[in-house]
């Protein structure tokens, strides 16, 4: 009899989320080579939108879904910790209900081990609370906890997270394992297999990865720290994925994860995409992980239309350039303007090229994001507002920790970027005028 696994997708609690093509990729790789190496595997995912004992005995509302498999996850408001109370905000538990997830663990039975994973350091909670509930159930079986929180926020998570252990570095779990008496019962396959969708209980749409890593080293951003090392996959077996997902289960929409899906695209991503527009197969693509705009040429802006791109996310973050010289020195005068002129002239409309625009930096006035937001408008393209959140081991790391009246390096709730946790209560009262000049340039846009 095969040694089962259960991996684990936590709770998210939060002031607000939203499923933007939000799925634990990297758990459903682990899960896949994990299969592969001879283990049964059985996945609980709390954000299932689709888990077939929703609502249940609950009050919950179904989640509203919106297009391309996005849309809201099950809510459940909740007490705010007392770190938060002053927070003017209701909190909630996103996700299944603490029912359904007992119910999975009895239907999964009792495994040789739990792997958890886990994503935003400040949504630790969900993690200690499923931790919680799987002891209370197997108190003697082995919990695993890995993820981004486990490894931005290690020793918070050793302390803290009531796992058993919590690893850096996946390449150490098989090793992990073998030491707790659970060695993989076939050899270590050579390829990596596709990332195990096919356990989720319903595929609305996959997240394709064709590399790791980033070569820029933007200030705000913890990629060089989580993949140290930039690489690619080739781009025809990218393609063998995207037709195998759609071919196999009908699978129509497919979001880009890459941190940089376009930097030397001559030998990636042109060949990538030429060789979809060949097929005319009807999909879509999505960039949420927003793409860099230098890099987005004449040539490839015609590549990404015939190839069937859907949404356009930018990675402008500020129009103020002695910004982006300590940020990222990716983005030069002109840049942005010409990105936009060759996405237009290959045929996309300008309601689907947004612009993410960061707002709550250290340092930044509210100035800074007002004529940014302005600049956005101008050049005729969606706005979006992405609210800073400190992130250990980043360039910036440190000058938020000193700008910030939070304890961030003590609790990662801290990080929360709900609270704008680097800018003064006089910078704070300005937001919702923020949030208005965006609305107000977004209604200008649909309007043309």
């Amino acid at each position: 009899m095969k040694t089962s696994l259960v991996l684990i997708n936590p709770w998210i609690y939060d002031f607000a989320a939203y499923d933007l093509w939000s799925k634990p990729l990297g758990l459903l790789y682990i899960g896949a080579y994990l299969r592969d190496c001879g283990f049964d595997i059985h996945l609980i995912d709390c954000l299932n939108v689709h888990h077939p004992m929703m609502p249940g005995t609950t009050s919950q509302r179904q989640p509203k879904r919106g297009l391309y498999g996005t849309g809201k996850f099950w809510r459940n408001k909740v007490p705010k910790p007392l770190l938060l109370k002053d927070i003017p905000r209701p909190y909630s538990r996103y996700g299944i209900s603490p029912e359904a997830f007992t119910a999975e663990l009895n239907i999964a039975g009792r495994p040789g081990a739990f792997l958890v994973t886990s994503l935003m350091t400040y949504w630790h909670l969900g993690v200690k609370e499923v931790i919680r509930l799987v002891r209370q159930n197997y108190p003697d079986v082995p919990v695993i906890l890995g993820g981004i929180y486990a490894r931005l926020c290690q020793d918070h998570a050793v302390t803290s997270s009531g796992a058993d252990y919590v690893i850096a570095d996946n390449n150490a779990l098989l090793s992990l394992l073998d030491n707790i008496g659970l060695s993989a019962p076939n050899p270590i396959p050579k390829a990596t297999p596709y990332p195990a969708f096919d356990l989720l209980s319903r595929i609305d749409y996959i997240c394709i990865l064709t590399s790791r890593g980033c070569p820029y080293r933007c200030s705000y951003c913890a990629s060089h720290f989580l993949e140290p090392a930039y690489s690619r996959r080739d781009p025809l077996e990218v393609v063998e994925e995207i037709l195998f997902w759609h071919r196999h289960y009908g699978v129509k929409d497919f979001a880009f994860y890459d941190d940089a899906l376009l930097v030397q695209s001559d030998t990636h991503a042109a060949k990538l995409f030429e060789e979809i527009a060949k097929q005319a197969l009807g999909i879509r693509f999505h960039t949420p992980n927003a793409l860099h705009v230098r890099e987005i040429s004449p040539g490839i802006a015609i590549l990404m239309h015939r190839s069937g791109f859907n949404t356009i996310r930018l990675g402008f973050e500020t129009a103020d350039f002695s910004l982006h010289h300590d940020l990222d020195n990716k983005v030069q005068t002109g840049d942005f303007e010409m990105a936009v002129n060759n996405l237009l002239n290959a045929g996309f409309a300008r309601k689907d090229i947004g612009a993410y625009l960061l707002a709550g930096l250290p340092g930044q006035s509210v100035d800074s994001v007002v004529k940014t937001i302005d600049f956005v408008r101008r050049v005729g393209v969606m706005p979006y507002l992405a609210e800073y959140s400190p992130i250990p081991h980043t360039a910036l790391w440190d000058k938020a920790v000193e700008s910030s009246r939070y304890d961030l390096t003590g609790e990662p709730l801290f990080h929360n970027n709900t609270l704008i946790p680097c800018w003064d209560d006089s910078q704070k009262k300005e937001f919702p005028k923020l949030k208005q000049l965006v609305l107000e340039a977004r209604m200008g846009v649909t309007a043309c």
